[in-house]
């Protein structure tokens, strides 16, 4: 019998996060099929540690004590309990985990959380005690049924408001800018826009 040795790893990379386990093999390589692949693969070296360091999350202080590299989703999810910031693509290609900070829309999966150390960070959790641009998008969205599945739609909303932020008065073309990077498998586009517009008026 092959003695097997599970041994733990974390696999780090510009638009992923995450750990896994993976099947080491000492013996006749032949006894499994991932084996030999297991066997002559490099072991990553060991992850880098920062200090615990602090977080402002919707105006409150979060420690976080996680690797350096470790993207602000996962601190938002998995060590914050926020988990309205959704993961979609893991390569800022989708928009479903945008947040702001300091104001400006982000992509969180790709944002190492220990770069953002002083800087407000901003979540759909938190997005409603903003200011009234975020209640009249809430709001749009609410009156316009924009959802559908919704899983896309808080990175929308955090869009949404970062664009009527900076404009109050946006065109089609301004809205196709500014939600470009937020993709909805359901193909809410049309709701998306008309929301925008609604909250535009509102805030009139």
């Amino acid at each position: 019998m092959t003695p097997i040795l599970v041994i733990r790893m974390y696999w780090i990379a510009p638009d992923n996060w995450t750990s896994v386990f993976l099947p080491r093999f000492s013996g006749d390589p032949r006894a499994c099929p991932c084996a030999l692949a297991s066997a002559v693969a490099p072991l990553p070296p060991p992850l880098a540690r920062a200090m615990p360091f602090e977080l402002t999350i919707n105006g409150k202080p979060v420690p976080v004590d996680a690797p350096d590299d470790m993207p602000l989703l996962w601190v938002l999810r998995d060590i914050a309990g926020l988990t309205g910031t959704k993961y979609g693509c893991g390569m800022a290609q989708c928009g479903a985990c945008t947040v702001h900070v300091a104001g400006q829309p982000i992509r969180s999966c790709v944002t190492p959380a220990s770069a953002l150390v002083g800087q407000p960070i901003t979540t759909i959790e938190g997005a409603g005690a903003t200011g009234p641009v975020a209640k009249a998008v809430q709001d749009a969205w609410v009156a316009g049924a924009v959802a559908q599945c919704g899983y896309c739609q808080s990175g929308q909303i955090m869009s949404a408001i970062a664009l009527l932020g900076s404009n109050r008065n946006p065109g089609d073309g301004d809205i196709d800018a500014a939600m470009a990077g937020n993709l909805c498998r359901c193909a809410t586009y049309q709701r998306i826009r008309d929301a925008i517009k609604v909250a535009a008026a509102t805030l009139a």
